[in-house]
Parts: C-alpha cells; sequence; structure tokens
C-alpha cells in the first residue's frame, strides 16, 4: 500500500521547510531509510530520509517550494500501483532566487568579489549559498551553478572561496610594510535565517523562563591525566576532548537527578524517560544544537565520535533530522576559547544547561600548601519553575564524582 512522506517537523518552533533538492525520482526504487530530499530550515540544510521502502511513485512539490510542517511531499509504494492525485497544496514557489536586490557600486575588486554583499539580478541560488556568499562578499551574478536548473549551491560558493584564497597565498609579500588605521563608512549587514531564529527563541527563553545559575569549580587533575593515557593509545580520528568526559558525566548525574531532564507542561512537570544531550555547535551564521541520543548508555568513545560526526555535518549544513531533534538537556562548551566562566540560556522547552568553561592550570591550595592544579568552572542555568538552587548545586556535586574520579565513568 503506497505511504504518504510529509514535511518533517524538525525542532518545536519549525513551521515550515524550503523543499531544495530531490535526491531520488519518480520511478526510481528507494529504500527505508535512504535521503529523499534536501530540505531547508531556519536553522541548516537537512537530509531527508525515507520511512518506507519502495518506488516513488509521485513527487507531490517542486523543487524550491516552501513547504509547511506535516504536509505531504511525496508518495512511496509499489512499482505500478495506482494513487489518486493529492489535493493541491497552499504552498508557493520560492521568489527568493528572483528577488532582485539594490544595485551595488562599481568595484575594482576580481569579478567574484564585491564590495558588500550581492544578491544583485535573477539569480538562482539556493538560500544556503546567498547566505555563504553574502558573508563572504561573493558576487552570485559571476558564479556558475552546478545544480538543478543552473542553480548555484554550496559547493558552487566554496569554490570561488577556495580560489581566492589560492590567489591570496601565492601573492608577494611588500617588505617593510604596516597596516594604516582608517575610518570606514557604517556596514549594514542583513540578518540570516539562523540568526533570526536564533533571537526569536533566546528572547522568549529570557522572557518567559525565569532562569537562576549555579556555579560550580571542578577538580581535574585526574580527568586530565586519564585523557592523556587514553589519547596516547588512539588514533589520531579516535582521541576524546575534555568535553566527552563532561558529557557522560552530565549524562549519568542526570540519572540521579531526573527534575533537571525534563520539561514543565502548564501545571506538570514530564521527566524525560531517555538522557538525549545536546551540544552547541559553531556554524556559519550562528549555533545549532547536535544531540547525542541515550548518553548515559554510551562509551566515551561512541560520545566523541557522534559528537565529531554531527558536528562536522553541522558546519557543513548537511545534518540529519536524528542530529538536531530530541535533546532533553543541553551543554554549551567555550574551553577551546580560554574562557574562565560564563552562563548560557536555556533551550526551551529544556529544563537546564550546563555552560563549561576552559580547564587550566591555576595555583590552588590543598591541605594547606600552595601548588598548580587543573581547574574548570562550569554554570547550570536552571528554570526555577521546574526546580530550585538546593538540587541544581546536588546536581553540579554528583557530577563532580565522575569528573574528578573520572574511572567511574569508564566502568
Amino acid at each position: 500500500m503506497a505511504e504518504t512522506i510529509s514535511m518533517p517537523k524538525l525542532g518545536f518552533d519549525m513551521a515550515e521547510g524550503l523543499l531544495v533538492r530531490w535526491v531520488k525520482q519518480v520511478g526510481e526504487t528507494i529504500n527505508k531509510g535512504d535521503v529523499l530530499a534536501e530540505i531547508e530550515t531556519d536553522k541548516a540544510t537537512v537530509e531527508v530520509e525515507t520511512s518506507a521502502s519502495g518506488v516513488v511513485l509521485q513527487l507531490i512539490v517542486d523543487q524550491g517550494t516552501m513547504v509547511p510542517v506535516n504536509a505531504p511531499i511525496a508518495i512511496i509504494g509499489s512499482a505500478g500501483e495506482k494513487v489518486d492525485s493529492p489535493k493541491t497544496l497552499n504552498v508557493e514557489r520560492s521568489t527568493l532566487d528572483e528577488k532582485p536586490a539594490p544595485q551595488t557600486p562599481p568595484t575594482t575588486a576580481p569579478v567574484q568579489q564585491a564590495s558588500s554583499p550581492v544578491d544583485s539580478g535573477p539569480v538562482k541560488a539556493s538560500p544556503l549559498a546567498k547566505k555563504i556568499a553574502r558573508d563572504q562578499k561573493v558576487d552570485l551574478s559571476h558564479v556558475q551553478g552546478t545544480g538543478p536548473d543552473g542553480r548555484i549551491v554550496r559547493k558552487d560558493i566554496e569554490a570561488i572561496i577556495g580560489n581566492q584564497a589560492s590567489v591570496t597565498r601565492s601573492a608577494p609579500l611588500i617588505p617593510n610594510s604596516y597596516s594604516v588605521i582608517t575610518n570606514h563608512d557604517d556596514k549594514v549587514i542583513a540578518t540570516t535565517k539562523l540568526r533570526q531564529a536564533i533571537g526569536r527563541r533566546l528572547v522568549e527563553s529570557k522572557t518567559t523562563i525565569p532562569h537562576f545559575y549555579v556555579t560550580h569549580e571542578f577538580k581535574m587533575d585526574a580527568l586530565m591525566d586519564a585523557r592523556r593515557q587514553i589519547n596516547s593509545f588512539a588514533l589520531d580520528n579516535e582521541k576524546v576532548s575534555v568535553n566527552d568526559f563532561v558529557l557522560k558525566g552530565v549524562a549519568l548525574s542526570l540519572r540521579q537527578f531526573p527534575n533537571l531532564n525534563a520539561t514543565i507542561k502548564d501545571t506538570e512537570v514530564i521527566q524525560f524517560g531517555h538522557v538525549n544531550v545536546g551540544v552547541a555547535v559553531t556554524v556559519p551564521g550562528g549555533l545549532m544544537t547536535v544531540v547525542v541520543k541515550d548518553t548515559d548508555q554510551k562509551t566515551l568513545r561512541q560520545i566523541s565520535g557522534e559528537v565529531k560526526a554531527m558536528a562536522g555535518r553541522a558546519r557543513e549544513g548537511k545534518v540529519k533530522p536524528d542530529d538536531i531533534d530530541g535533546s532533553t538537556f543541553s551543554t554549551s562548551n567555550l574551553g577551546m576559547y580560554d574562557v574562565e566562566d560564563f552562563i548560557a540560556i536555556i533551550n526551551p522547552p529544556e529544563a537546564a544547561i550546563l555552560a563549561i568553561s576552559s580547564a587550566r592550570e591555576i595555583p590552588v591550595v590543598e591541605s594547606g600548601e600552595l601548588k598548580v592544579g587543573w581547574r574548570m568552572k562550569a554554570t547550570i542555568s536552571v528554570d526555577h519553575r521546574v526546580s530550585d538552587g538546593a538540587e541544581a548545586a546536588q546536581f553540579m556535586q554528583a557530577l563532580a564524582v565522575f569528573l574528578e574520579n573520572p574511572v567511574r565513568m569508564l566502568v
């Protein structure tokens, strides 16, 4: 029996998605889990996998169409199976490609580069390609598209950027040159869809969720030593990070404090049965949270491998729906930027988020003696409607047991 595939809902605030490209065409065989199409949301370009096996009988919407969540997009069934024509969808062809932009003044820069972000003329390009071009000041009117119907896609922009970088590297250095500080005109930069989505969510979070914060300083000497020993035996692509230990410790601690692995709905607190820890990842134009499912049940190596793979897909704009769906508690790590301490905004509808700072060698006093030790601060932000300071402090103490005795996470 034929099965209808609908536009998936990727995140609680997603209302519609842009169908960028069909990966499979009518008449092609497809298996459950194969990629059917690429869609673009406010957050990323996502590969949509099919939930059915069979033959693609019908593609209901055209490429470049904005489709509401849960609206039908394709029909999959048996070869030769007859299907009724679906009702006409109330969707419109995206006009992003045809909207002219204000004219920009002439420039003496190379033809691939413009003096300001451009979208001039009826240029056909995916929204992701336009965003990258805008950020990198690439003139789309001089880019040859390799996508469907000559559409400019991400790889076309990256090729231009790569060529420019090559020219820059090969340019001769001018001896005894120095930069002169000059004033410049104000620059107006349009915010991306991702930045707009982040803004909406975080304004909602800070104005509707009563945050409170608890900071704890962790002794990291044993963890840093354990990490060094593990990585001395691991391949380069299998080395574990401090963050991998923290994710594992957070997940095990949440099992002891299920009230922080929760959400609030009206007068009820819903404690999630799974511990799915979200990891904030920096992507072009903003942040995205990828999710390690059942983090408490996975080894450090599994956690490390999944985070690397999902973060890579996020930065390439090729996340899978499962990569960004279903987090029950989030983390944000700025440790790689030599950050002593910071706080994070709760990622709704979750009840808490952990902000992780740098592990640093500092002077410490132990047993009345001054010595050098590894220390790391972390701050938990909690929804006061769900929990109170004492529970958050106890959670941080439980997390300290794991981080300061990492062997507990390895058995």
